[in-house]
């Protein structure tokens, strides 16, 4: 028997039978996912947007003040892999004197992550709108920023949907590597499980399903919800 990190006992032993063992594995996992992927996924994502308008409009600033921090923050995090930027973070920090938990360390790196590549979709969003309706937000009174916010943005947001909907099915599958640095996500369930039982493939390719059926039922999200903004589309 092993002891999981909600504190709850499961019995799964190594002469299980493979239906009896992907059976008892499977709340175990499910756990994981709604206990730690899930939640890592929706904070990261959230931050990660916020994060993302900030940095794009930084760097449609005219300012080099503004700019330029924005450029090198996009630039560093693209060219860096996403699982050596974690590891910075978990592992590296702690030598300076910074000791970050793993689920912290994990939303902090993936929102990073998430901002440097959600900035670069929701700028080129923002270029794509013509610059006709900045004119017309001038025309009748508007400031750059109020039009940004009442006009720009609104629009931008059609177009930036597909991405950032995609990019988010991503993190889903990027928080396994959140099992690293010791998040008892679903994937280290998986693993917690395959160390006791020695049936890796069973379990990984279980692990596999869960995540294609989360992926799944998401891209059925963003397909409704792209259908729902078609409606206020000029065809």
């Amino acid at each position: 028997m092993f002891l999981l990190n909600n504190n709850l006992l499961f019995t799964i032993t190594a002469d299980m039978g493979g239906w009896e063992l992907f059976i008892s594995s499977l709340w175990p996992m499910l756990s994981g996912a709604i206990q730690y992927t899930i939640p890592l996924t929706l904070i990261s994502f959230v931050l990660g947007l916020v994060l993302a308008l900030l940095t794009a409009t930084m760097r449609l600033s005219k300012s080099s003040i503004f700019r330029i921090p924005a450029v090198i923050y996009v630039s560093a995090i693209r060219g860096t892999p996403l699982l050596v930027q974690l590891f910075i973070i978990f592992f590296g920090l702690p030598s300076i004197g910074l000791t970050i938990d793993p689920f912290p360390s994990a939303i902090i790196a993936f929102t990073l992550n998430v901002g440097a590549y959600a900035s670069e979709i929701i700028r080129a969003s923002i270029l794509s709108i013509s610059n006709g309706q900045w004119e017309a937000a001038y025309t009748i009174g508007m400031t750059k920023m109020t039009a940004l916010r009442r006009i720009i943005l609104p629009q931008a947001t059609r177009v930036s949907v597909p991405p950032l909907s995609n990019s988010f099915i991503s993190l889903v599958k990027d928080t396994s590597l959140a099992s690293l640095i010791l998040v008892s996500e679903m994937f280290r369930r998986a693993q917690e499980i395959a160390a006791r039982t020695y049936d890796f493939l069973l379990l990984y390719v279980e692990a596999a399903l869960i995540y294609w059926m989360i992926c799944f039922i998401l891209s059925l999200v963003q397909a409704g919800f792209e259908k729902r903004l078609d409606r206020y589309t000029a065809k």
